[in-house]
């Protein structure tokens, strides 16, 4: 079992750590119940779904939109990552869901921002991304590949701070892994770290589920919109809401998604 401890350690050497089995596979499916529930909504919607390329979404949904979000921020195991990485004073900015439909090609190389000042000055990483699957994730559905210790690479010819010239593709697939998630893992990693989802030759498709995570002096938090009600707000634990980050609200609005990719759009072509 891998510890908030050694998590921290393989974040700053690898950009990911992951735990096996951190909750329950019939927890999982009412995710997956709820990723597809929002995605139908977002998707009769102007603006509710973004592409992330061919036959591939992001949809950001609030908290009370996921019957588990309580159980996935205050597992220990998450929770403690959080600490460990970004210090007691962390914030939850973002709640949504990628999902490759078949069809889905090889996204190009990339981070999914560009590098905060204190991250290239200091090395210090300020935000986390967790990532936990709705789905058992086999070979042929497009698994994430993520290129192992590319979290600090410079970026000075990176087009928008975000998408290595393909001249450096040698790099990243010299140290590329796929991973292969089951239902019930859940990782973290820093999202500077180069990836890129992959061909689905599956007619299945490949929900994610994201949690972003800044710790004090980030701002990832400005491109997402999370907002609760009142209701839900005074009925979550305080250990939650010491660390949620946006409004409350009398009634929820649907979110527009602000964290476009544009580079991703088209796929790696």
């Amino acid at each position: 079992m891998t510890t908030p401890e050694q998590a921290l350690d393989l974040i700053r050497t690898d950009g990911i750590a992951a735990l096996k089995g951190a909750f329950p596979v019939d927890w999982v499916d009412t995710v997956r119940e709820d990723i597809e529930a929002a995605f139908a909504e977002a998707r009769g919607r102007e603006d509710g779904a973004v592409g992330r390329g061919p036959h591939r979404w992001y949809v950001e949904i609030h908290p009370e939109q996921l019957r588990g979000f309580v159980e996935l921020v205050t597992h220990p195991w998450v929770a403690g990552v959080c600490e460990a990485v970004l210090g007691p004073d962390y914030r939850i900015v973002e709640l949504g869901f990628d999902i490759p439909f078949a069809g889905a090609v090889d996204q190009p190389w990339h981070r999914d921002f560009a590098m905060p000042e204190v991250t290239r000055e200091e090395g210090r990483l300020n935000s986390l991304a967790f990532n936990l699957t709705a789905v058992d994730t086999a070979e042929d559905m497009g698994p994430f590949e993520i290129a192992l210790g590319t979290q600090l690479d410079e970026e000075p010819d990176f087009d928008h701070g975000m998408f290595p010239p393909r001249e450096r593709y040698a790099r990243y697939e010299e140290r590329a892994v796929r991973k292969y998630p089951q239902r019930g893992d859940v990782s973290a990693r820093s999202a500077l770290t180069i990836h890129r989802g992959t061909t689905n030759h599956s007619e299945k498709s490949r929900p994610v589920l994201v949690l972003g995570v800044d710790g004090p002096d980030a701002t990832n938090g400005d491109q997402h919109d999370l907002a609760v009600t009142r209701t839900y707000w005074d009925g979550l634990p305080a250990q939650v809401r010491a660390h949620l980050a946006c409004p409350v609200v009398e009634a929820l609005e649907p979110i527009v998604q602000k964290h476009t990719i544009e580079g991703l759009v088209m796929g790696a072509a």
